[in-house]
């Protein structure tokens, strides 16, 4: 069993190193990875900060409030990567040779998820630069700050894994990336990353109080710049360890099915 693991978690680490290699090889891929989230960061800022500052809490900004929901945006975003990239090794036929080598099923699908990992990390990163230039500072220090990012950083992890499953079942890149799209942007949107819930009408506010990236953004948010922390983080390891035990077992399944 251990050499078993050990065999795994090397074809694994093999498969993700040559999936960074993959990302850091385009020039365009990386540059789009880096100026997406930086306008995002900017946009919101800027754009929203005088409408929706007057409904936060006394004393939090607008760039507080934002950066550790758009931290979750851009990785929720990103997550669907995953989907087209798999999609794409596909229909190249790198699937079909990496199947036909004596390596672990799973390595394929973990060296995916993990490589997808580092580069939300690297995002992360780079937007908490931008964040910084413009006036966000985490207020809770760095343990909290850095129990923020991990919250973050999990929950795009176990997302990665909804759309490996996603890019399994799909015909083609564009499918996988319009599926993604599609079940993506309004769990994003109709959630607390840019505004409070309670801003919303109540219709709404019943089906963001039960979404995972609601309770993502909280967690992340009160672990980043102070507040209670409530049932948020406890949701958000539900919804993240849920979302594991049920998709790594499909995406496994489906993969040692592949035609």
């Amino acid at each position: 069993m251990i050499r078993r693991l050990g065999w795994t978690l090397r074809d694994g680490y093999v498969v993700a190193g040559r999936n960074m290699r993959h990302f850091v090889r385009q020039p365009q891929l990386l540059l789009f990875s880096t100026v997406q989230p930086i306008m995002f960061v900017l946009l919101f800022s800027f754009v929203f900060a005088g409408a929706i500052g007057g409904s936060l809490p006394a004393g939090v900004s607008y760039k507080d409030f934002l950066l550790p929901g758009i931290f979750i945006q851009s990785t929720a975003f990103r997550a669907t990567q995953t989907a087209i990239g798999l999609s794409e090794d596909m229909q190249r036929g790198v699937i079909d040779r990496f199947r036909s080598m004596p390596m672990a099923r799973s390595a394929v699908l973990a060296g995916r998820t993990l490589a997808d990992l580092v580069r939300n990390l690297f995002v992360i990163a780079i937007m908490l630069a931008v964040g910084y230039a413009i006036g966000f500072r985490f207020g809770e220090g760095v343990p909290s700050a850095i129990a923020s990012i991990l919250v973050v950083a999990a929950f795009g992890f176990a997302l990665s894994w909804i759309f490996a499953y996603v890019g399994l079942i799909s015909k083609g890149p564009e499918a996988a990336q319009s599926a993604g799209f599609v079940a993506i942007f309004p769990l994003v949107f109709a959630s607390s990353i840019f505004v409070p819930v309670d801003t919303m009408p109540s219709w709404l506010q019943s089906i963001a109080d039960v979404s995972p990236v609601t309770a993502t953004a909280d967690a992340a948010r009160a672990l980043a710049i102070g507040g209670a922390l409530g049932d948020s983080l406890w949701q958000m390891l539900a919804w993240t360890g849920g979302i594991l035990l049920v998709f790594v077992p499909l995406c496994v399944r489906k993969y040692r099915r592949l035609q």
